[in-house]
């Protein structure tokens, strides 16, 4: 699919069929992932993959927000390696997690996987579920899957402001 394409038809997917995505389609979306680039190329992104009943009962008993995807992916940084701005208060962590999370939505979009990103959920508690390092700040979840039957983009999904709303030149 041409990109413009891909940016065009992605949708925020709230209705799965409950399949799981192949080892193959998982693995070129995680690829999309590690080579999204990083502040200072730091890499500290941490992507973990909940496939099985367990770890996705996790995800359940924090959010309601699965929508029955059968692959999820904890979308995290290493607060112990990530880029600290000269001059501000702010690191890369999130940003770069961010960056590395939408590389991987949109290489989902392109090989046919729907997806959503989900972020109604409290991170502490989806950390102390998961039991992940305390060093791990959760900045996601991503849905992966494939659409149910009826499912689709919400109805204002095509309205765009114009760029003169959004973009100011100074």
């Amino acid at each position: 699919m041409e990109f413009s394409e891909t940016i065009k038809k992605r949708y925020s997917c709230k209705k799965y069929d409950g399949r799981k995505i192949s080892e193959e389609q998982l693995n070129y979306i995680l690829e999309a992932g590690r080579l999204a680039p990083t502040a200072k190329n730091s890499q500290e992104q941490r992507i973990y993959v909940a496939k099985s009943a367990e770890s996705l009962a996790k995800i359940d008993s924090v959010t309601p927000c699965r929508y029955n995807a059968g692959t999820v992916l904890v979308v995290a940084f290493d607060r112990d390696g990530v880029y600290g701005y000269p001059r501000s208060p702010r690191d890369s962590g999130a940003e770069d997690a961010a960056i590395v999370a939408t590389h991987m939505i949109l290489a989902a979009a392109d090989i046919g996987v729907d997806s959503c990103w989900i972020n109604n959920f409290n991170p502490n508690e989806l950390k102390q579920a998961l039991e992940l390092p305390e060093s791990q700040e959760i900045v996601m979840l991503m849905d992966l899957g494939f659409a149910a039957e009826g499912s689709g983009p919400l109805p204002n999904h095509g309205s765009r402001k114009d760029l003169s709303e959004t973009v100011f030149h100074i």
